[in-house]
């Protein structure tokens, strides 16, 4: 018996609709990395970028558990000595709320070039509209 290995033409890609409102952090980003990979299909190979195309919306209006509201942080380096900058998480959703979910599904993903061809499938708004209505994603309820 052969193992069956798909080209890129076979793969068959659909587009996701996800609402973020009242959902958590982490298990959203969870479920989005896995269809983002492709891990929700049957013919999934993992060299290959198999996922589907993700949209998210209302990522304003995503909540976290605990006391991570005041206590979660997000680092990055300038790469200058001394260059830590360190963002809370209320002024980054104050700023720019897509942007938490992102860097949570990034985080999820492989770090390499198919990770990063796997997050540009990524779309994330943060209030209710969103401009992809012509690819007709299916709606998915968590």
């Amino acid at each position: 018996m052969k193992t069956y290995m798909p080209k890129a033409g076979d793969i068959d890609r659909k587009w996701y609709l996800f609402d973020a409102e009242g959902q958590i952090l982490g298990r959203l980003a969870t479920e989005i990395a896995t269809i983002l990979r492709g891990k929700n299909k049957a013919e999934y190979t993992p060299h290959m970028d198999m996922g589907d195309f993700v949209v998210v919306v209302n990522a304003d209006k995503i909540v976290l558990t605990g006391k991570k509201e005041q206590q979660k942080l997000y680092r990055r380096h300038t790469g200058y000595p001394g260059g830590l900058r360190e963002v809370p998480y209320e002024r980054m959703m104050e700023k720019h709320p897509e942007r938490v979910l992102e860097k949570a599904v990034r985080g999820m993903l492989p770090k390499n070039t198919l990770g990063r061809a796997m997050f540009r499938k990524l779309k994330v708004y943060a209030g209710p509209e969103h401009k992809h209505q012509a690819q007709q994603p299916v709606k998915i309820e968590l």
